[in-house]
């Protein structure tokens, strides 16, 4: 046996600290990989309760008792010490020159690749469709519902955008399901977009019951005019984006569960978990097998 971390001389940088990184980052936090977040001056994330981006607006954040705390660059050692977070105010990605991480995960799901190269680090994985494994980044992990949901692709890409979100729940009873059903409806509408441009006034919280109908927000317009937004359906609001952010026409600024259950806007989502231990195995994979030169040669390193 021996005292030394498996991982102390790793430092593994994800792009995004949105619901879907934050449950990458939780997975290999919690297994003792050192992680450090980038995000946007004015994060865009809607699950903000289970969204380590929101430290970029209250300064610290915790999800599942794991805190992350917005930092800089030269605060990143003490952060990371301290058993926190570091969530940079990155939007360049500037700090993999200073912070020369081992592995990289693009974790911002833009659906294209916004930058990210198989020579960002030595090794990197990215989430969901734009990417190719061997051609944009060493492992692409899948994002969509379903029988794949969390693999790690090593040839290829993940599956194409679909534009719709998938079911997170099984249909209310009374429900129908398939072939465009009222089922099918409320999973498209369970997704808030804004209808002009302006900035939220929220009117609701996350956590909170609604009533179909009932009033969630109001968009302040350039204006000055208020355009009220309503449930589509009833359930709990399980997120909504921060009044800061300025918002265009069709921008994703909240969404709906139907399931009725406050306490799932606080937990990290069995998508966000499935696709964090499909980084995880990618990790592991590569680390476990830089020494094996018939795995890191069948891998492209």
């Amino acid at each position: 046996m021996t005292d030394e971390h498996p991982f102390e001389d790793l430092l593994v940088l994800i792009k995004g600290a949105g619901d879907l990184a934050t449950g990458v980052a939780w997975r290999l936090h919690r297994s003792g990989i050192p992680v450090v977040m980038t995000e946007l001056p004015r994060p865009l994330s809607v699950r903000r309760a289970v969204a380590f981006a929101q430290a970029v607006y209250d300064d610290e954040h915790e999800v599942e008792d794991v805190t992350a705390r917005k930092a800089l660059t030269a605060d990143v050692p003490d952060v990371l010490d301290a058993g926190e977070i570091p969530v940079l105010v990155d939007p360049e990605m500037e700090a993999i020159e200073e912070l020369a991480p081992s592995v990289v995960v693009d974790a911002v799901v833009a659906k294209v690749n916004t930058g990210t190269t198989l020579e960002s680090a030595e090794f990197v994985a990215a989430l969901g469709p734009g990417f190719e494994a061997g051609v944009d980044c060493h492992a692409v992990i899948e994002t969509n519902r379903g029988p794949n949901l969390g693999r790690a692709i090593w040839e290829g890409g993940a599956e194409a955008d679909t534009g719709t979100p998938g079911a997170a729940w099984t249909p209310p009873t009374g429900r129908e399901s398939g072939n465009g059903g009222p089922a099918e409806d409320m999973t498209a509408a369970r997704v808030l977009r804004a209808p002009v441009a302006g900035r939220l006034r929220a009117l609701a919280c996350i956590g909170d019951r609604l009533e179909e109908g009932a009033p969630y927000g109001a968009i302040v317009q350039p204006s000055g005019e208020e355009k009220t937004l309503l449930a589509p359906f009833s359930g709990v609001l399980r997120g909504l984006i921060h009044e800061t952010v300025s918002l265009q026409p069709g921008l994703k600024i909240g969404d709906i569960d139907p399931r009725g259950e406050p306490a799932l806007a606080f937990r990290i989502s069995e998508k966000s978990l499935a696709v964090g231990g499909g980084v995880l195995e990618a990790f592991l994979h590569w680390h476990f097998g830089r020494s094996d030169d018939s795995v890191t040669e069948e891998m492209g390193f």
